[in-house]
């Protein structure tokens, strides 16, 4: 799309959240501006309490803003109907947190069908599509495993491969590597980074850690619920 939008496939306009803490407002997100671009790599940084994982939540369409303008490939997200919401959550990204968030009592590949499932996918296509999505994280051997049998370095790549399933063109992570060793980090993002290059999704990346943020194209500081700088990652 060009013209006005240009390549920007997230564009926020003086976006603010504001939460009650049982009477007391809280201001989480302040008149943010930002714009992504289609194929783009972020890392968002800031200290404790400025709005990093609320912009992610904004952004992935799990909240809705107070106040702003959200619109994502051009469409502004306040018109458009809770179902097509939903379907656009499904379908454009994909969700990585720091707690892998995977069911115990499921295989490995199991978990990584979910979104399919709710994606109202056929069945006879799900196991495939996830075991595509496992071997894609080189964990095509561990299929009927179960999280429990996984290190933390594994199941953080089923929810990788989880979040890449329903082919999204966004990937949304919350401090990914937050539970993990410096190794095994370092594989993640190694991982989060091939994946990008090779499938030319956009990945939005929260992290509080300067080395993982240096590994993106661009890194967007965060301070009180606002965009301090978002200078092109050198």
């Amino acid at each position: 799309m060009t013209g006005e939008w240009g390549n920007a496939a997230i564009r926020l306009r003086d976006i603010k959240k504001t939460y009650l803490m049982g009477k007391v407002p809280v201001e989480a997100l302040r008149g943010l501006d930002l714009d992504i671009a289609d194929g783009e790599m972020v890392a968002i940084m800031g200290p404790s309490g400025s709005g990093k994982t609320t912009l992610l939540n904004v952004i992935g369409l799990l909240d809705a803003p107070s106040v702003g303008s959200y619109k994502l490939t051009g469409d502004e997200v306040a018109k458009l109907s809770d179902r097509r919401r939903s379907q656009l959550r499904n379908k454009r990204f994909g969700f990585v947190f720091q707690v892998y968030n995977l069911l115990p009592r499921l295989t490995v590949v199991e978990n990584v069908m979910i979104p399919l499932i709710y994606g109202g996918v056929p069945k006879r296509q799900r196991r495939p599509r996830a075991q595509a999505a496992l071997e894609a994280v080189g964990l095509a051997d561990r299929v009927k495993h179960r999280p429990g049998e996984l290190s933390g370095g594994e199941q953080q790549r089923v929810a990788i491969a989880r979040a890449l399933v329903n082919e999204p063109t966004c990937i949304l992570a919350d401090e990914p590597t937050g539970n993990l060793d410096s190794k095994t980090g370092a594989a993640i993002i190694e991982l989060i980074q091939r994946l990008h290059a090779e499938r030319k999704v956009t990945v939005v990346m929260v992290t509080h850690d300067a080395g993982i943020a240096a590994r993106a194209e661009r890194t967007v500081q965060l301070q009180d619920g606002m965009v301090v700088n978002g200078e092109a990652a050198q």
